[in-house]
């Protein structure tokens, strides 16, 4: 027969023997944006948008930190205007959590004025008045805070 403890009792030993320490895992920093992300979200507290100028001379809006195809570091910043036109769209007639509206909307690839690459956003209008081709105009928040939501929407421009 053994002297060792058996079930309950071994486990317990077994516990005692384990070093403890308190630990809390935290990351109490907030990530800063960078330049290219920093101008972006600038602008729309401001509300107004901006694009970068690519290698080849195109404007992407939402600018990007990177050339799409070199890869090189972007950093000219460029306006470009509110107003743009739908490029594609598609209904959203079943509302979920988290969506921007309570009732149905368009989301869509809208070509800001003064952009050569589309934006992705949500067009608060009538299923009757979305088209492609049709005129849209952001919308701002009214309390902007430098951040992607200060950007509310589209609207049709007329």
């Amino acid at each position: 027969m053994s002297d060792q403890p058996t079930g309950q009792a071994a486990n317990q030993a077994a516990d005692d023997d384990v070093l403890r320490a308190p630990l809390l895992l935290e990351y109490p920093f907030r990530r800063t944006t960078g330049p290219v992300i920093g101008a972006y979200f600038t602008a729309l507290r401001e509300g107004h948008l901006v694009g970068i100028l690519d290698d080849s001379g195109r404007v992407i809006c939402p600018p990007v930190e990177y050339d799409p195809q070199s890869g090189k570091s972007l950093t000219k910043i460029v306006p470009v205007s509110s107003e743009g036109e739908v490029v594609h769209w598609t209904w959203n007639s079943m509302i979920r959590e988290g969506q921007p509206f309570d009732h149905p909307f368009a989301w869509a690839l809208i070509k800001l004025d003064g952009a050569d690459t589309p934006i992705y956003h949500a067009v608060d209008a009538s299923h009757e008045q979305m088209s492609a081709g049709m005129r849209v105009r952001a919308r701002f928040a009214l309390e902007r805070r430098g951040e992607v939501s200060d950007l509310e929407c589209f609207e049709p421009a007329n």
